[in-house]
């Protein structure tokens, strides 16, 4: 049914969070907004804004430009280009909506791995982890540490592979990767025109609802689901998970298939195993490596290596391999709708916990780790779907659970992580 949300910002001292967002966020090395702290003008303004998101402080992937600053892509050879002329279109509806925006925050440079570390700007660090220097995910790194430390209500970021979806996981707020068209990707640097898509995270599902309504311009909120079923795929997703991550996904498993209304199914799907063949790497070397080359001077001397050596593998393919990549993607997609009824799917949301910034030191580690990172998100990106990670904490460890539907299932797959949400607050007060 569906119910009233009191949204953390409806009421509020404005003035005094954004102080304290200034300090926090200062302090995590992100580029402020500074018109914000303008004093009498920057809280004036507040009276006369309105919409859902009035009061609402939204933090900015630096892939995203905001009118008046340099949108740099974690890179530094973007320094050199201008400020931006006007706000990218997703900026446009969130401002329209009364929303307040922080800063810029850290990434991986050009949004280029699933990890989050910036040489040039500082490596955000997991805030479920102070003491052990445990990475926060990426590629919107920043964007959910800020929300995760309270500097922002919502972070706007982009998910090509999971960007959205690991770095909620690995910092305990609430990612959602939207349907692909469903956000305006314009003002937004690209990595994969193919998988790109805009999104939110947050600390509920409510409040990433709220923000992709206000996104996709359909505010219109969804019920919370009195039936669901969920397909775990037995041939995909499940190997190589750290014991942790094992334990406390069978153990929102075991509460789901107790839970009336709720059918788990385990099954293997044929599709599956022709998706583990495809060259996923190909989208986002090959169409990142043309837009850079195609509007800017790229020297990939100065780029983060690992990103450099990621864009070089553009020129191991042509455009002929690349569209027969693009052809057994759309087969993917059709074998999803017919072979799969196109089912809402449930598996954590990445294989690891968190891991330590002492583990990635290591090419080698840094590479396997990444594609295992990123491996369980980016199936919803392959098949122009929509996801969502949501927090579950068992036994001291965070991991993230995710629910991944078909492309245009983005309010049915929320009414269900709603119900998710529901179930796992009420397991842990039991715990």
């Amino acid at each position: 049914m569906t119910e009233t949300i009191k949204f953390p910002w409806n009421q509020r001292d404005l003035t005094d969070q954004l102080i304290k967002s200034e300090h926090l966020i200062q302090s995590q090395g992100e580029r402020v907004f500074t018109e914000l702290f303008n004093s009498e003008e920057s809280i004036a303004v507040n009276d006369n804004r309105e919409g859902s998101l009035k009061n609402a402080i939204v933090s900015i992937k630096d892939l995203v430009d905001v009118k008046g600053y340099k949108t740099r892509a974690g890179s530094i050879f973007l320094e050199a280009t201008e400020p931006a002329s006007e706000d990218a279109e997703a900026v446009k509806a969130l401002r329209k909506a009364g929303a307040y925006f922080i800063g810029h925050t850290n990434m991986t440079e050009l949004a280029y791995s699933g990890l989050g570390l910036n040489p040039h700007y500082g490596t955000p660090m997991s805030p479920l982890y102070q003491n052990e220097a445990r990475i926060a995910g990426g590629s919107t790194s920043g964007g959910a540490v800020s929300v995760a430390l309270g500097i922002a209500d919502v972070a706007l970021g982009t998910d090509t592979g999971g960007s959205l979806r690991i770095p909620a996981a690995f910092c305990g707020v609430t990612g959602f990767k939207p349907t692909q068209s469903s956000v305006s990707r314009q003002g937004v640097r690209p990595l994969s025109d193919c998988l790109d898509s805009v999104g939110p995270i947050a600390h509920t599902v409510a409040e990433c609802e709220l923000a992709w309504g206000v996104l996709a311009n359909n505010e219109a909120e969804t019920p919370v689901a009195e039936v669901a079923h969920f397909v775990i795929p037995t041939n995909f997703g499940l190997d190589q998970l750290d014991e942790e991550v094992k334990q406390a996904f069978m153990a929102i498993v075991d509460v789901l298939k107790k839970t009336p209304g709720v059918c788990v199914e385990e099954k293997a799907l044929p599709f599956l195993d022709e998706y583990k063949t495809l060259p996923v790497w190909q989208f986002s070397a090959f169409e990142a490596m043309e837009y850079y080359s195609k509007h800017y001077q790229v020297d990939l001397n100065a780029l983060d290596p690992r990103v450099a050596s990621r864009l070089k593998r553009a020129s191991t393919i042509d455009q002929s391999q690349f569209l027969e990549t693009c052809k057994q993607r759309e087969s993917l997609i059709q074998r999803y709708q017919e072979e799969a009824n196109n089912c809402v799917f449930l598996l954590p949301t990445v294989a690891v916990l968190p891991p330590k910034l002492d583990d990635l030191v290591n090419n080698e580690d840094y590479d396997r780790i990444n594609l295992l990172c990123l491996r369980n998100t980016t199936l919803a990106n392959v098949l122009d779907g929509c996801s969502v990670s949501l927090p579950y904490q068992h036994k001291g460890n965070s991991i993230g659970v995710m629910l991944t539907a078909a492309n245009g299932e983005d309010k049915h797959v929320l009414s269900l992580a709603k119900w998710v949400e529901r179930i796992i607050l009420d397991s842990s007060s039991r715990n």
